[in-house]
């Protein structure tokens, strides 16, 4: 019933899902870009339509009762920013203690343009031993698409060459605010 809800919203919303979940049981999602609060109800929706559940990473500060009880619900995982200490090892453990987890991480970090991604989903994703699965919403076309799997075992300049591809054309809703797909520790040309 969820699945033909979220259908049926984002056909009246004028939106498409394009592309398959992969057939996977684990992995970080990259969810970019990230440029408005409406970023997450519409990937919501786009893995509802699909029929997948997903877990999210949000500030711990969204999450007071009430409005924290729903956004557990929803697959909200509340993360403490200011304690970055063995976070990634911490979010790795997720993946071997849960029979499934498709976790999604915007790696822009917030909705502002940024100069460069943070680099905790790659290293989430190699630490685990799981694939990327990158997503996109992409405004122009009011398309969300599921796009290919990497490995995370790859270097991370080949890695993001693939992900830069994925990413190339891509409008967020405010598309001044989606900056470079690069990683800090990579030249500004890449």
């Amino acid at each position: 019933m969820l699945r033909r809800l979220a259908e049926g919203l984002l056909r009246g919303l004028g939106w498409r899902v394009a592309g398959d979940v992969p057939a996977v049981t684990h992995c970080v999602v990259v969810a970019a870009p990230h440029t408005s609060n409406w970023d997450l109800l519409y990937l919501l929706l786009m893995a509802w339509a699909r029929g997948l559940k997903i877990s999210w990473l949000a500030k711990h500060s969204l999450f007071w009762p009430p409005l924290g009880w729903v956004l557990r619900s929803l697959g909200g995982v509340p993360v403490v920013r200011h304690r970055p200490e063995q976070r990634v090892s911490a979010t790795a453990t997720l993946f071997r203690e849960l029979p499934s987890l498709f976790l999604v991480i915007p790696p822009e970090g917030t909705r502002s343009r940024t100069a460069h991604w943070k680099s905790g989903f790659y290293w989430i994703a190699r630490e685990a031993q799981v694939p990327v699965l990158l997503t996109a919403l992409d405004y122009a076309d009011k398309a969300g698409y599921f796009g290919p799997l990497v490995d995370a075992v790859l270097p991370p300049a080949e890695f993001m060459d693939q992900v830069r591809g994925f990413y190339a054309g891509r409008q967020g809703r405010f598309p001044d605010d989606f900056g470079p797909v690069r990683l800090q520790d990579e030249s500004p040309d890449s």
